[in-house]
């Protein structure tokens, strides 16, 4: 079978660390952001994981 071509749009978005885990940038953090709380406003600075199955489909897409 030949090899898988890498999704180049997931990986712009994602990023295996070196345990494996698969991390994303969160949404909602461009623009409009007076009415948002400062609290909401650090969740949304950090970085989340990728779980359960859609990390399966991720890590298809990236080829890994």
């Amino acid at each position: 079978m030949p090899k898988l071509k890498t999704h180049k749009g997931t990986q712009k978005r994602v990023r295996i660390t070196p345990t494996g885990k698969i991390m994303r940038e969160r949404a909602y953090g461009n623009h409009i952001l007076s009415k948002k709380s400062k609290a909401r406003k650090r969740v949304i600075k950090s970085t989340a994981s990728i779980k359960g199955r859609i990390k399966r489909n991720v890590k298809t897409a990236l080829g890994a």
